[in-house]
């Protein structure tokens, strides 16, 4: 009887073992893929007042309202710069943008140079779509590029930096036309599903950046309203059904369930700073000729600055986030503290990809706090750099601050002397109005150290690999 019941026993030890290497031997290709697609669509210039689902007065923006209503609506998100070059380097690299120099737009090779700047992100250093391509994702870039620039025209071009495909303006050679962003982004998504990968999508659309370009069609919807108000109103509304018509895609090919639909802003939005007396045309060598300022309308939703500043007006952006039975519906989330820098671990690991033992990352993810758990306090501090004017000019008041810093439940605002601040309590104060640092000496002081230890491991210069040929006739 002994005997029997050890001959069962290897017989089950040997189909069992068979059975694990069977199991080991079947492709990764061949297994069920249950990661999730990520489609992160990052407006420019798009103010967080700018939705209707955000009470705009007259912007209707009925397709990001459906993420809204699908998902949930994070108020407190904010990037990592009042401009557009840095707080992308932010998202693609999961880091600062001051430990990449990269503290303005990128522009004429000169004007870089005059700045400290390089001429192009860095394509070595680790980079949200390279490290999701390597995990099996297939990545695609389609819109704004920015982290160069097309009048660069050695810089690299996107493909260098983990994209399998990409269709880019502001960047060296081919321009894509701006409104061609969504019927680029539908048709990889076809072919992604076609070839059972899951998909890593940057969505950076244009609008509502200037030159404002109009399309008739749009303006016809708002003929009520004046005519830099109808400009405006009509190239968000573009942009909206565009963004629509990339989410109706998601549907019909039965991946909504399986999707990440994230809908952000670089930066707060652009204010012309002059009395409009006539609107003004402008021309962009990559997007062509358009509006320019005199019909920038962007709101904040009462944040205090615009564009350029690092007051939250200039950096707290909208941030929607749908993924069905993962994140809420229909949620508002006002108090989790959500980075631009967190977004590359964040995307990591729901990708399941692991970050390089030697990669230092400034954010955290937030994949607990996008189902649910909210972040009220940033227990790793946020750091902003950028080169303002002090002292304030009387037409930009809010733009004089060039560092700031956000740590547990504190901002505080510097000059560049650090000769000047101002301390929130930004859990309380959204709107920053009540400047608090006379009865907190103690947490300015501490708070002035730490940035000024953050500064000390910033690089004083770029590096020469980083420069345009172009540099060496200046």
């Amino acid at each position: 009887m002994k005997n029997i019941k050890r001959i069962a026993l290897c017989l089950t030890f040997i189909v069992c073992f068979h059975s694990c290497k069977n199991e080991e031997k079947i492709p990764l290709d061949n297994q069920k893929e249950t990661r999730p697609n990520i489609v992160f669509i990052f407006a420019d210039d798009w103010g967080w007042g700018d939705l209707s689902a955000h009470g705009h007065p007259y912007v209707k923006t009925p397709n990001i309202d459906r993420l809204v209503a699908e998902g949930t609506d994070f108020q407190r998100f904010t990037v990592a710069s009042g401009v557009c070059s840095p707080s992308r380097t932010a998202v693609m690299t999961g880091q600062f943008p001051a430990r990449h120099l990269v503290n303005g737009h990128f522009a004429w090779v000169a004007d870089n140079a005059k700045r400290n700047m390089p001429d192009w992100l860095d394509i070595e250093v680790t980079l949200l779509p390279r490290l999701l391509q390597e995990g099996g994702y297939a990545t695609a870039h389609f819109g704004k590029w920015h982290l160069s620039n097309n009048m660069v025209t050695d810089s690299p071009d996107p493909s260098e930096y983990g994209y399998d495909e990409y269709g880019a303006f502001n960047c060296s050679g081919e321009q894509m036309p701006v409104h061609h962003d969504a019927d680029r982004a539908i048709a990889f998504i076809e072919k992604a599903n076609e070839a059972k990968k899951p998909f890593f999508i940057n969505l950076w659309i244009h609008e509502p950046h200037t030159p404002h370009h109009v399309v008739p069609k749009y303006q016809q919807k708002f003929p009520e309203l004046d005519e830099a108000d109808n400009i405006y109103a009509s190239v968000l509304s573009h942009a909206d059904d565009r963004i629509g018509e990339v989410l109706n895609a998601i549907d019909r090919l039965e991946l909504t369930d399986n999707t990440l639909v994230i809908f952000s802003s670089d930066n707060g939005p652009a204010r012309v700073a002059y009395d409009v007396k006539e609107l003004k045309l402008k021309y962009d060598s990559a997007t062509g000729v358009g509006y320019d300022t005199s019909a920038s309308k962007g709101i904040t939703g009462g944040r205090k600055g615009y564009k350029a500043s690092l007051f939250e007006g200039g950096i707290g952006v909208p941030f929607v986030v749908r993924w069905p039975e993962k994140v809420k519906a229909g949620a508002i989330d006002n108090t989790s503290l959500i980075s631009a820098v967190d977004l590359l671990p964040t995307f990591c690991e729901l990708a399941h990809v692991e970050l390089p033992e030697n990669y230092e990352s400034d954010g955290m993810s937030q994949v607990a706090t996008l189902q649910g758990e909210p972040y009220p306090l940033r227990t790793k501090p946020l750091f902003w750099k950028y080169n303002s004017k002090w002292p304030a000019k009387s037409k930009t008041t809010d733009h004089w601050v060039s560092y700031a810093i956000v740590d547990q439940n504190w901002k505080l605002v510097a000059n560049n002397a650090l000769s000047y601040v101002e301390l929130y309590d930004i859990t309380k104060d959204t709107y920053e109005k009540t400047d608090l640092k006379g009865e907190n000496t103690a947490v300015v002081n501490q708070l002035i150290t730490k940035i000024k230890d953050w500064q000390k491991g910033l690089p004083a210069h770029p590096s020469s690999k980083l420069f345009s040929k172009e540099r060496k006739t200046l």
